[in-house]
């Protein structure tokens, strides 16, 4: 059995303005690095194999940080765990979204929640192969976090917030791939990071 702990990146500039990032590549601002290295931190006390990352910039410094707070190896970069791509909406907020493609019109170049499950998936599989019994971070993004919980529980965490720097740990073994805790109980850091947040995505997720 190969056990992984997703982490969402640190925060944006475009969180912070409500803005999709999907594949647009926006750097980590100073509370996202805070935030990764609390998450770091919060990481210390077991013991870790790897970490794999997004190779969007967000993600991979959020994994930089996190792997120096654990004396951890570079991280592997693994393309399949990009975050979704919005096609023309990235840079829009969700309002803006609504308003330029109502109801069920479609978003010009917006790859859809299966392809990005089917990618992240396979990624996954991958790893546990080529890692087996061992203990792997993958860092990367909310959609893609929301693509594999939704692959295990169905609709269960639909409305739940994933928030910056959250940890979610599965078990992948030959029964397949399942769900151990959203927001991991190692990640006492959600009650740090209790402010407002944008809730990235949800509102293009709701009206699919």
């Amino acid at each position: 059995m190969t056990n992984f702990y997703f982490v969402r990146h640190g925060e944006t500039d475009w969180n912070l303005a409500g803005k999709i990032q999907g594949a647009t590549d926006i750097p980590l601002n100073d509370r996202g690095r805070y935030q990764a290295a609390t998450t770091g931190e919060k990481m210390q006390g077991r013991k870790w194999d790897v970490i794999v990352t997004s190779p969007l910039s967000r993600a991979s410094e959020t994994a930089d940080i996190i792997a120096y707070k654990l004396g951890l190896p570079a991280p592997i970069h693994v393309d399949g765990f990009v975050e979704r791509n919005y096609g023309v909406a990235e840079g829009m907020s969700g309002a803006e979204v609504e308003a330029a493609f109502p109801g069920t019109m479609p978003v010009p170049g917006r790859e859809s929640r299966e392809e990005v499950q089917e990618r992240a998936l396979a990624a996954l599989h991958q790893l546990a192969f080529d890692f087996r019994g061992m203990n792997v971070i993958v860092v990367c993004h909310g959609g893609v976090i929301r693509s594999v919980l939704h692959s295990t529980t169905g609709t269960a965490f639909f409305g739940e917030r994933i928030a910056n720097g959250s940890v979610h740990s599965f078990h992948h073994s030959d029964d397949g791939l399942e769900l151990v805790h959203f927001n991991d109980p190692l990640d006492a850091l959600t009650d740090d990071l209790s402010l407002p947040d944008f809730e990235e995505q949800q509102p293009l997720e709701r009206r699919e």
